[in-house]
């Protein structure tokens, strides 16, 4: 019997595919909601930053079993067999097993509120050495999706900063190929600052990228 496709399960498969690596990305949110409780301090360092978040976070067994981290591995400066990067964090799932190029990237960078719409501040740096390596092939695409981590590091208007490394990336860093700049998303319930962002490797291949803004401008030391 012949029947007629059904859009929907495309669309049903592609919401599925996401849906594991957006609950990784709200529970990585609830570590830096506990990070903001726990009034931890940090140092003006993304690998400082970074590290916190992973060794007494994410790699911390009663907080993995409170908010159900127990199904992946968060491996901190990782680098990857397949590319010449080095990852922030490299997520491996119960797939990795099965797969070893079966595991999600997050790559992490500071902002601040200096050389703002320039093209040697941090928020060009968040393009240059985040979005840019992800399209060059530096950082491998599991899923063709991938997220990002910005470490606010100095009290800024967030959402008019996403403004600013739209207009970086529309105006100045081509090369990125972006196919839609940064907007706002609602993939992590209770989180202000999360984004969706969609570009092309230099193969043409779609890929997406999420973006979570930490505010740590309060709690550096």
């Amino acid at each position: 019997m012949n029947r007629s496709l059904d859009a929907s399960i495309f669309i049903e498969s592609s919401n599925f595919k996401s849906s594991e690596f957006q609950d990784i990305l709200s529970k990585i949110v609830k570590c830096y909601k506990l990070m903001l409780s726990d009034e931890v301090k940090v140092t003006n360092d993304e690998n400082e930053i970074r590290d916190v978040l992973h060794k007494n976070y994410l790699n911390n067994n009663k907080i993995r079993n409170d908010l159900g981290l127990i199904d992946y591995l968060f491996d901190p400066e990782v680098p990857e067999a397949s590319t010449k990067g080095r990852t922030d964090i490299k997520i491996q799932t119960n797939n990795t097993f099965l797969d070893t190029s079966a595991y999600y990237i997050i790559e992490c960078k500071r902002l601040d509120n200096k050389n703002l719409t320039g093209q040697t501040g941090l928020n060009a740096k968040y393009i240059a050495n985040g979005i840019i390596r992800f399209v060059e092939g530096k950082y491998s695409t599991y899923r063709d999706l991938n997220g990002m981590i910005g470490f606010v590091v100095e009290t800024m208007d967030i959402q008019k900063n996403i403004q600013n490394i739209n207009n970086l990336l529309n105006d100045y860093f081509l090369d990125a190929n972006t196919e839609k700049s940064l907007k706002l998303d609602s993939f992590v319930a209770h989180f202000k600052h999360q984004y969706h962002s969609t570009h092309r490797d230099l193969n043409s291949k779609k890929f997406d990228l999420y973006h979570l803004m930490f505010d740590f401008s309060k709690n550096l030391m």
